[in-house]
């Protein structure tokens, strides 16, 4: 199944980074080690986050108590906006995945900001936007297509591919125990697809992860 890639269309000249650095009431900013908890799930949703450096991991647990991992972000990312559309409480949990500097904005303090600065309105409904269509995409992913793909997916989306700017050819330590909560298997099945992958040339290890563009061959393969 061909999907369209899709790109987060920020305004011309603008810096969301320089911007969010200006706002004064309601804004802070915080360092996390790899580990840290940012929030729990049940927690009450009053603030947004914005990743400045480093990767964050969602997950949601089950009254049963299985845990699934449903986003990784990475620079760039807004998460927990939930929150402006009315949820009292976090539905996931946030955790820093890497050494990381996240800026919380209040929500009123974000509300208002959305008002008053029209070029960060239009940055972040691309961003609501565009993260709304990788579910979809996400979703399309689990139900139709087998494990094989849905791990060489998430890769590539690890190393960037099909966003703007060049890939991340090196992405950071993950484990895979936590590709295999991502795509729904098991870690037997991560090793041995990992393998396979760098059988065929597609992944290497050399201090870390590298994934090569054709990697897309696995996805693109019908």
């Amino acid at each position: 199944m061909a999907r369209r890639k899709v790109k987060s269309q920020v305004p011309s000249g603008f810096d969301p980074n320089r911007f969010l650095a200006r706002v004064g009431r309601g804004r802070s900013t915080a360092k996390f080690l790899t580990g840290n908890q940012i929030f729990a799930q049940g927690d009450p949703g009053n603030a947004v986050f914005y990743i400045q450096e480093g990767r964050v991991k969602l997950t949601v647990v089950s009254r049963q108590g299985k845990e699934a991992v449903i986003a990784i972000l990475g620079p760039g990312d807004f998460f927990g906006e939930g929150c402006l559309a009315g949820q009292p409480t976090r539905m996931a949990s946030a955790a820093a995945m890497s050494e990381c500097s996240i800026m919380r904005l209040e929500k009123a303090a974000l509300i208002r900001i959305l008002r008053e600065e029209p070029e960060f309105s239009e940055m972040f409904l691309m961003h609501v936007l565009s993260r709304n269509i990788r579910f979809e995409a996400d979703l399309v992913d689990q139900l139709f297509n087998s494990s094989e793909k849905r791990l060489a997916r998430v890769l590539l989306l690890l190393a960037n591919f099909g966003k703007p700017g060049e890939p991340q050819a090196v992405i950071p330590k993950i484990s895979q125990e936590t590709l295999a909560e991502i795509i729904g298997t098991t870690r037997s099945r991560v090793s041995y697809f990992m393998n396979r992958f760098r059988k065929m040339g597609f992944i290497d290890y050399n201090g870390g992860l590298e994934v090569h563009s054709s990697l897309l061959n696995v996805v693109l393969h019908d």
